[in-house]
């Protein structure tokens, strides 16, 4: 079926209707449909005009006339989340990351039976960003006003205008956003080249990314947002050195050229990347470089050194980061936003190290596959975190196309039932207290993006290589609970030893006592206050019995 291509703001009620690759195979035993439906919500927040066979039968014609203002041609690539913005620095962030999933983590994609869905959605990224650099030192870095884009609440057949599209160039330069833009077609040039056989297409790639990169070093340099402030209140960063080397890792990587290593490790040094443990996200590749640069360049110590104390202090759940009750990794200052991401992409970086250190190997990945879970259901809230994996799933995620209303004064209400499913997408994530407000106005824990996404998409295809095992909301079976389950770490065998223990301690005290007031009546006395005593015990022990019954019902469910 031919379908004009436009955005999806829809779903597949009919999973198994048509296209490439729906359903995973059966032979393979792992029923996690979850990797497909993520590519699903990438294709979600597509923006043009173009026949493509596709599974969405809910897209428009939207953002036709982007860019017109500067005489380019900005239609197509991405909404960057719940709204009908186009941002260059998360996208180009998210389709690296994407790539580099792929790259690692290809043989779950052709588990998946998912590779051509990978190829379309990382293409579909880079042609805008190919579009976006129509000339050597120019590239544009927004599309649509927050002030005005922010004020609809609607599908996206009447996306407020103007849209004005905004740029960097020689003269007014965004060193970050330009760099990052260069390891994203970088990296997509090798997942092209290497493993989806389009060599034309990875070679048309790396030829901007090479000129991108040229024009990234070019000075006096800052970041993007000293040239436009209209991007200031959304993605705005302090620093570009750490784009810089993750660049140049990544064109070392494309070329075997040993000028880009040498300029990535000079980059390290020039901007004293080493020390810092703010986790990856959009605003800061530092882990990102730690972790590739060790993989490039094992010669150079540093970055084995680096991204190992890196590790090893979020692993650890160390400051700036904790861990919630419910076992998720919480960063202060980075997590209130969107709690999943340094979750994410923490993950991500520590199952891509993990094999290049045997001693730390299981360690990494034990952290990684206990984030997924909890993402998965594993949680106090008995939630997935991707909307339309389980009846748990989030109902009410912050999307203006997929919400289906058209009050931007009630968007909780309008409409009350959010009228398309946006399968596959992560949401921003719970609260510190493992807590989740499912409503569309807290956007800090119901809003999807792009870069939500990205990380969970090679979070996936790992475990797909791994292991037959079913994810954790396949076990779900109770509802939602209204706020987070207490789930102690304690088994109840060992709370119940413990309460007797402390009973029978009690009790010998109460003895000595006794004994030595009393040392000269009747033993008689003694044996019936010891009888007393002892049924005491009895009965407390069958309280424990039966107060940790549902516990361990619940540890069932979540185990």
């Amino acid at each position: 079926m031919h379908v004009v291509g436009r955005v999806w703001v829809g779903g597949i009620q009919e999973r198994d209707r048509g296209g490439r690759g729906w359903i995973l195979p059966a032979s393979f035993g792992f029923p996690f449909k979850s990797d497909f439906e993520t590519l699903l919500h990438h294709m979600l927040n597509r923006s043009t005009l173009l026949l493509y066979i596709s599974p969405p039968d809910r897209r428009h014609d939207s953002g036709l006339a982007d860019g017109k203002d500067h005489g380019v041609d900005l239609v197509g690539g991405y909404y960057d989340a719940g709204d009908y913005l186009k941002f260059t620095l998360p996208l180009a962030h998210s389709l690296a990351v994407l790539s580099w999933g792929g790259i690692e983590f290809f043989q779950g994609y052709v588990l998946a039976n998912q590779t051509a869905y990978l190829r379309d959605t990382v293409k579909w990224g880079t042609d805008w960003l190919i579009k976006a650099h129509p000339q050597d030192n120019v590239l544009y870095v927004q599309v649509g006003d927050g002030a005005v884009d922010n004020n609809y609440w609607g599908p996206d057949t009447n996306i407020p205008i103007p849209r004005p599209s905004y740029y960097v160039d020689s003269s007014n330069h965004g060193t970050d956003v330009v760099a990052e833009t260069a390891a994203a077609l970088a990296s997509a040039s090798i997942l092209f080249s290497t493993y989806l056989n389009d060599t034309t297409y990875a070679a048309t790639l790396l030829s901007h990314a090479k000129t991108l990169f040229t024009f990234a070093e070019l000075t006096p340099r800052q970041s993007y947002v000293s040239a436009v402030s209209a991007a200031k209140s959304y993605y705005s960063t302090n620093a570009y050195g750490d784009e810089l080397a993750f660049a140049a890792l990544w064109l070392y990587r494309a070329t075997n050229s040993s000028t880009y290593l040498q300029k990535a490790s000079d980059y390290f040094d020039q901007y004293s990347l080493a020390g810092l443990s703010a986790p990856m996200d959009w605003s800061d590749q530092t882990g990102s470089v730690y972790v590739l640069g060790a993989k490039l360049d094992p010669s150079n110590a540093k970055y084995a050194r680096e991204a190992e104390r890196y590790l090893d202090n979020l692993v650890g759940f160390n400051s700036p980061c904790t861990k919630t009750t419910g076992g998720m990794l919480w960063c202060t200052g980075f997590s209130d936003l969107n709690s999943l991401v340094p979750v994410q992409d923490t993950s991500l970086l520590a199952l891509l190290y993990a094999p290049l250190n045997s001693q730390k190997n299981e360690s990494y990945t034990s952290f990684a596959l206990s984030q997924l879970d909890y993402l998965l259901g594993n949680n106090p809230m008995l939630t997935p975190y991707v909307v339309g994996v389980h009846p748990n799933s989030p109902q009410n995620p912050h999307h203006a196309g997929a919400a289906g209303g058209t009050d931007v004064s009630d968007i909780n209400g309008s409409p009350p039932t959010e009228l398309h499913v946006l399968y596959g997408a992560v949401v921003g994530g719970p609260a510190q207290t493992d807590s989740f407000n499912d409503i569309r106005n807290d956007w800090a824990q119901t809003e999807v993006a792009l870069d939500y996404n990205a990380p969970f998409q090679g979070l996936v295809a790992y475990q797909i290589m791994h292991t037959t095992q079913n994810p954790a909301y396949v076990a779900i079976t109770q509802p939602r609970p209204s706020s987070p389950r207490t789930t102690s770490g304690m088994a109840t065998w060992k709370v119940a030893v413990i309460v007797v223990v402390v009973l029978l301690v009690l009790i010998g005290v109460a003895l000595a006592v006794f004994i030595v007031r009393r040392r000269r009546s009747k033993i008689s006395r003694i044996m019936i206050i010891v009888k007393r005593v002892t049924f005491s015990v009895h009965v407390h022990r069958e309280s424990v019995n039966t107060s940790f019954s549902g516990w361990r019902g619940l540890r069932t469910i979540i185990d």
